[in-house]
């Protein structure tokens, strides 16, 4: 005989649904129930058994499942109020697994708040030393944040790979009071997204798409904290167009940035051979200062040495390009190594110091990297082990 969860609240079974952006239909779906059937759980009409509520709660919704108890919905930040630059349009195209990371991204602030007794660990913090304002000089501008990074020319230029490059932005990035996180996104036209705080604003990127592309996006997400203003960068980025006012000018301001900052314009003028051809040019530009082709291509087009057309169509060729070269390569890797990404080595240091100094049990602190217990000696040793290289 089934048992039937009889004391679930209709009103935060709908409301979980809403927050987590799945339609009736799709619960359905997921379920393999009719669509009547979940509206009539959700108009309190009729009851699901525990091992469906459970299906709600950790496979779609991701909440506690005691949650589905409480006498009304909890009170959390809307996610559509922080992206206000984001049209409504694309707001809606967020899937469930992104308007999820963001809600891990805001439980992730809690968690800095009491890893650090409410206190930003950095010794600088540059989102209280400089401030960012959309119509300024980009080039100015990025060329002022870059000096407070202390990442010179040169010191790029020796980078051997992509991977480097991206490490050593993010530890100057870090360093600068701001935590940057990564995700296995599905969505893979976010390639990422912030948040801003008085103490901790975050960058979380798409560890799914580029590393070449993650670099733009770090620098376009704290142009946007830098701001005052939370951002998602999505891949396609022709939705801007369509903006007007304020929210434009934002978007167009962050791009600009992202590019200047991490290519130079007055060096970057000085490299251009009109004699090579673009493709060749791109190539080369982008392996030299170690971003992405579309971040070369994107400053030709600035200058008028391609139209909107030759670049749209190369940006779309290397995406699907890089796509079929993922979908061939799938795999889940090292589960240690990919949490030491995801997390960084700034946050499991604090985690980890705290942990030592008997602050908290193996079981708190399980939770604060988001893992199982049984799984922390595992990243321990690995992080312990990368933190001795």
């Amino acid at each position: 005989m089934a048992n039937y969860a009889t004391g679930v609240n209709s009103e935060i079974l709908q409301w979980a649904r809403e927050k987590a952006g799945y339609s009736l239909d799709e619960v359905a779906r997921s379920l393999k129930k009719d669509t009547e059937t979940i509206v009539s759980w959700e108009s309190g009409d009729a009851f699901p058994t525990y091992h469906q509520l459970e299906r709600l709660a950790y496979s779609l919704y991701k909440r506690p499942i005691a949650l589905f108890f409480f006498p009304q919905p909890p009170k959390e930040p809307d996610p559509r109020e922080s992206f206000r630059t984001l049209p409504d349009s694309e707001f809606e195209l967020l899937v469930p697994d992104t308007l999820h990371a963001i809600r891990e991204a805001q439980a992730m602030q809690i968690t800095l708040y009491e890893l650090t007794e409410g206190r930003n660990p950095s010794d600088r913090v540059i989102f209280r030393d400089l401030a960012l304002d959309p119509h300024a000089d980009a080039i100015e501008r990025a060329a002022v944040v870059r000096e407070y990074l202390g990442i010179s020319l040169d010191e790029q230029y020796s980078w051997e790979s992509p991977e480097q490059a991206l490490e050593k932005w993010r530890d100057a990035v870090q360093d600068a009071g701001i935590f940057v996180f990564k995700r296995a996104m599905k969505q893979k036209d976010v390639s990422g997204f912030c948040l801003l705080d008085e103490e901790f604003p975050l960058i979380y990127l798409n560890n799914s798409t580029a590393k070449t592309r993650q670099l733009f996006s770090l620098f376009h997400e704290l142009a946007h904290i830098l701001l005052g203003t939370a951002g998602v960068t999505k891949v396609d980025d022709r939705y801007v167009f369509r903006l007007g006012g304020q929210s434009k000018a934002v978007e167009v301001f962050c791009n600009r940035f992202s590019a200047e900052l991490l290519v130079p314009s007055d060096d970057f003028d000085q490299r251009l051979v009109p004699a090579i051809p673009v493709e060749n040019l791109v190539d080369a530009l982008a392996s030299h200062y170690g971003v992405s082709r579309e971040v070369i291509l994107r400053k030709l087009l600035d200058r008028g040495i391609v139209d909107q057309g030759y670049y749209e169509h190369m940006v779309q060729k290397w995406l699907d390009s890089y796509q079929e070269k993922e979908d061939k390569g799938a795999g889940g890797g090292n589960y240690y190594a990919n949490q030491y990404v995801y997390l960084g080595q700034r946050y499991l240091t604090l985690a980890f110091a705290r942990y030592y100094d008997g602050a908290y049990s193996i079981h708190e602190l399980a939770d604060y990297l988001s893992i199982r217990t049984k799984n922390v000696p595992g990243l321990e040793h690995y992080f312990l082990s990368r933190a001795s290289v």
